[in-house]
């Protein structure tokens, strides 16, 4: 366990030491609980190299230009055939279901 010693407004610590009491914690348990919350809800979006960057858009070349001029039927066929990826560990099971359920009414 790490130890901080950490300097705060005293607004700021009265504000915090309120809240602590109120959920019936140490400050000390308030505060590590608060900043953990703040840590897990920032989405940090990892960079994508140049190399799958040319991959993908090779992969997308050659999907165009062997769908050329297709019917409904072959888009859905080439779709159904595309890569799956699993979702993002952040997302969470309703986010997913409400965005599989946006790409399935685009179909």
């Amino acid at each position: 366990m790490s130890r901080l010693t950490l300097r705060l407004p005293e607004t700021l610590h009265q504000q915090l030491s309120c809240q602590a009491s109120q959920e019936g914690v140490s400050l000390n348990q308030y505060i590590v609980y608060a900043l953990t919350r703040q840590v897990s809800q920032n989405y940090v979006v990892e960079p994508v190299s140049a190399k799958a960057v040319e991959q993908q858009n090779v992969s997308f070349q050659k999907l165009i230009s062997d769908l050329g001029q297709t019917t409904s039927q072959d888009m859905k066929l080439a779709l159904d055939t595309r890569e799956n990826v699993d979702p993002e560990s952040e997302l969470s099971p309703e986010s997913i279901t409400k965005l599989r359920q946006k790409i399935a009414e685009k179909v």
